[in-house]
C-alpha cells in the first residue's frame, strides 16, 4: 500500500465517513491488506454499511 494513498484513505474513513479510529485499527492490526481489500474487510466485519462501502470504492476510483 502506498504510504500517501493509505494516509489519505485513512483520513477519508475517519473524517468523511466518521469511522472510529478503533474500528480502523482493528482491521489494520489483524489483517494483511491492500488499499483495494480494506473496504471489503471493513464491510465483512460490519464496520461499514453498503452505502459507506460504495462511497469508499468511489473514493478509491478517483484517488
Amino acid at each position: 500500500m502506498s504510504a500517501q494513498l493509505s494516509t489519505r484513505l485513512l483520513h477519508f474513513l475517519q473524517e468523511d465517513l466518521a469511522l472510529p479510529s478503533e474500528s480502523i485499527q482493528l482491521v489494520v492490526r489483524h489483517h494483511h491488506f491492500t488499499v483495494d481489500s480494506l473496504p471489503m474487510i471493513l464491510w465483512q466485519y460490519g464496520l461499514v454499511n453498503l452505502e459507506q462501502l460504495d462511497k469508499i470504492l468511489e473514493w478509491l476510483e478517483t484517488a
